[in-house]
C-alpha cells in the first residue's frame, strides 16, 4: 500500500511540475495564464541591440524602457531577469519577425529558437507575437509627431519593442 502511495504521490507531483514549466505558449495560453492586472515586458531583438519595453499594470499603455547592446544570450537572460525582478514582470512577449507572407524566415527561426532558450532559463510565461513592421511603424509614428530623423532613431529598438508590446497588449484585452 505505501509503495503505491508514494508512486501515486511522485505522479502528481511530478503532474504539477510539468505543468508549471511554461516555456513558450501562445498569446491566447498566455491571456489565460495570467492575472489582469499584470506587468508584460516586451522584448525586440535584433542582432545587435536588443529593444526591452514596458506595459502599465493595467495593460493600456506600453513604453521603451531600455536597449540592451548583444553580447550574448547569456548576459540578455540575466539583464531580463534583473528586469524582471526590479519592475515585477509577469509574462514576456517577444516580437516574431515573420515573413510578410506569413511564412518563417532566416530571422524568424533564429528569434524563436533565442525565444525558446530564455522561456526555459526565465520561469514566467513567455510567448511570441507578431512584430512585421514594427521598426517602421515605430520610425513612421515618430515622424507624424515630427520629430527629426536624429530623434526618430535615437531609441528605435526601444520604441519598435513599445510598438509590438502595444499591439500585444490590445490583443489580450480584446
Amino acid at each position: 500500500m505505501f509503495n503505491c502511495f508514494k508512486i501515486y504521490a511522485h505522479m502528481i507531483i511530478r503532474s504539477i511540475i510539468i505543468i508549471e514549466k511554461y516555456n513558450m505558449i501562445t498569446i491566447d495560453q498566455l491571456k489565460i495564464k495570467i492575472e489582469k492586472k499584470s506587468r508584460l515586458l516586451g522584448i525586440d531583438m535584433g542582432s545587435k541591440r536588443i529593444g526591452i519595453s514596458i506595459c502599465d499594470e493595467k495593460r493600456l499603455v506600453a513604453t521603451p524602457f531600455q536597449t540592451i547592446n548583444f553580447t550574448s544570450l547569456e548576459n540578455l537572460i540575466y539583464e531580463i531577469k534583473k528586469i524582471i525582478n526590479e519592475n515585477n514582470i509577469k509574462g514576456i512577449i517577444i516580437g516574431n519577425p515573420i515573413n510578410m507572407d506569413g511564412s518563417s524566415g532566416k530571422a524568424s527561426r533564429s528569434i524563436k529558437s533565442k525565444a525558446d532558450i530564455i522561456s526555459n532559463k526565465i520561469e514566467i510565461p513567455t510567448a511570441l507575437w507578431d512584430e512585421r513592421l514594427s521598426t517602421v511603424g515605430a520610425f513612421n509614428l515618430s515622424s507624424q509627431l515630427d520629430v527629426n530623423v536624429n530623434k526618430r532613431t535615437k531609441n528605435l529598438d526601444g520604441k519598435a519593442s513599445a510598438f509590438m508590446l502595444q499591439g500585444a497588449i490590445d490583443y489580450l484585452n480584446n
